[in-house]
């Protein structure tokens, strides 16, 4: 817990993009316990930033089935709470303030590179466990001295954060530039030590989309630190994405959390479930006359 934190504010991070299936609730149950274990609050954010994906049917389904399987929270989309609003979709405010400031500091640039150009040009594989391959740093530019300005690590910066030659047509995203060889290192709360080496684990990643949309790593940075969450739990599978986000609270000059990472629940096949598993989901269960109560007893 950072040293300006008395007490545990934990999350709980849904997206409506889907059915809520098993594996969300073995994870998000975990919070719900540390959050109680500690005399602490539970937060609801509803995580509904993509827009084509995102859907009213799933949120209504997902504040549904949570409730069914027992979830109780402090502060959410549906009850408020000092940190409001709890809509991803409606803090769009805050997250082009953090843009700013990362332009500001030099240390984005704009990438008109395509999922398939990224794929292909892509210089090493990416983890196992990690979705995003390392970026070939093919929109990067030219890195200037090392300097230093309040709040912002420059050491990484581009060499001029506002003239870039692009058409007003073109259409490009906000790509962090991660310094080279730099060892981030973190202890998760569950797993132990950690460590990648930015470059070789992590590359320059997306912080704010093409579609004018921010990114999952640079809106989980800023609503975590606004709504002063104390520990982030969450699946393993984002062991990657800490690390990146704790280059952008550093850019940001913003605390970071402590990480409870959890294993990820499988399918009989070993796959990790997806929100494609459909059997697997909560309403699909609830439907089979399954509960909470069962469900849970095997964890």
């Amino acid at each position: 817990m950072s040293s300006d934190q008395t007490t545990y504010r934990g999350r709980l991070a849904p997206s409506p993009t889907g059915h809520l299936h098993l594996g969300h609730a073995r994870t998000f149950w975990t919070a719900q316990l540390r959050a109680i274990s500690q005399s602490g609050t539970l937060i609801l954010r509803n995580e509904d930033l993509d827009h084509q994906r995102c859907k009213q049917e799933f949120a209504s389904a997902m504040f549904d089935d949570l409730k069914w399987f027992g979830f109780d929270w402090q502060e959410g989309p549906d009850c408020g709470g000092r940190f409001a609003p709890y809509n991803q979709s409606e803090r769009m405010s805050y997250y082009r303030a953090a843009l700013d400031q990362l332009r500001a500091c030099g240390i984005i640039y704009p990438c008109t590179c395509s999922r398939k150009d990224i794929a292909t040009a892509s210089r090493a594989p990416h983890r196992e466990d990690d979705d995003e391959p390392i970026y070939a740093g093919t929109c990067r530019p030219k890195q200037s001295r090392e300097s230093k300005v309040e709040g912002c690590n420059l050491s990484n910066r581009a060499e001029d954060p506002v003239s870039f030659n692009l058409q007003a047509s073109t259409r490009f995203s906000w790509r962090f530039r991660v310094p080279d060889g730099e060892t981030i290192s973190f202890t998760d709360n569950n797993l132990g030590p950690q460590s990648f080496v930015a470059g070789k684990d992590i590359g320059d990643f997306v912080i704010w989309r093409h579609d004018d949309v921010p990114a999952y790593q640079l809106a989980c940075v800023v609503d975590d630190a606004a709504m002063q969450i104390s520990e982030v739990v969450r699946g393993e599978d984002l062991l990657a994405s800490t690390a990146r986000q704790i280059l952008l609270y550093s850019a940001l000059d913003l605390p970071v959390p402590e990480y409870f990472h959890c294993p990820l629940m499988t399918d009989d096949a070993g796959v990790r479930l997806a929100k494609r598993h459909e059997a697997l989901s909560l309403r699909k269960l609830r439907k089979q006359g399954k509960t909470p109560e069962v469900l849970r007893c095997k964890w």
